[in-house]
């Protein structure tokens, strides 16, 4: 998000008059949107490029738009999503907002409406990413220094927390020993670097050991990443 507030905005309708509108409507007000006809397509779009916020219909061809909510956050992107649906039951408003979406709004919808949520869902998320490291079901609060995994507190000594929260920030990059040294205690680290296994063990056997999928994993010969598996 610029200086200005303008964001880059995804919409993912498969509506060809709604998507339109939509896209002129964003770009009128300054924004740069990407409008994808198909959840597929759309899912890739997310992945492959950083968005400030998701316009996400429900009822989509090749892939439905929960389905892709659901993508997205098992992936680590939190980019803020508001789904914009026809289906407004409280039900089918409770199911988007538990897979992840941010906000929800009912078609048919006042276009000043869409734009003052999209600017809530985008100021919300500016403010909470300085504080919160997520990765997966993988969640680092700085500010109470508390880490959890699928809602399950995790304890970690005041390394093992600075370890994470490297690994965290490199989510997907592979870090070496020398890397990890230089950042837990000193900028020009010189001595052994196999203190870092010890380090990594205790911790992974914390954020991994109780579960079923690991995501502390040992590149032979280089590091260590971590990173959500498929």
């Amino acid at each position: 998000m610029t200086d200005n507030g303008a964001r880059a905005v995804l919409v993912v309708e498969d509506d060809p008059v709604l998507g339109k509108a939509l896209q002129r409507g964003l770009e009128d007000g300054g924004h740069r949107c990407t409008w994808m006809r198909n959840g597929r397509r759309g899912l890739e779009q997310a992945l492959a490029q950083k968005f400030d916020a998701i316009v996400l219909d429900l009822m989509l061809p090749e892939l439905g738009g929960l389905d892709l909510l659901r993508a997205l956050r098992l992936e680590g992107i939190r980019t803020p999503v508001l789904i914009l649906s026809a289906l407004g039951s409280v039900e089918e408003r409770v199911n988007g907002l538990n897979a992840g979406a941010d906000d929800y709004l009912v078609k048919p919808f006042a276009f000043p409406e869409l734009l003052a949520r999209l600017s809530a869902i985008t100021r919300r998320s500016f403010q909470t990413k300085a504080q919160q490291l997520i990765v997966g079901p993988l969640t680092l609060d700085l500010s109470t220094r508390r880490v959890s995994r699928d809602d399950c507190e995790i304890d970690l000594t005041p390394t093992e927390f600075s370890l994470l929260e490297l690994l965290m920030r490199n989510a997907g990059q592979v870090l070496t020993r020398k890397m990890m040294c230089e950042h837990l205690w000193d900028s020009d680290w010189e001595g052994v670097t196999n203190v870092i296994e010890v380090h990594i063990n205790r911790l992974r056997a914390k954020i991994d050991r109780e579960f079923d999928t690991q995501l502390l994993q040992t590149v032979r010969g280089r590091g260590y990443v971590l990173r959500v598996p498929g």
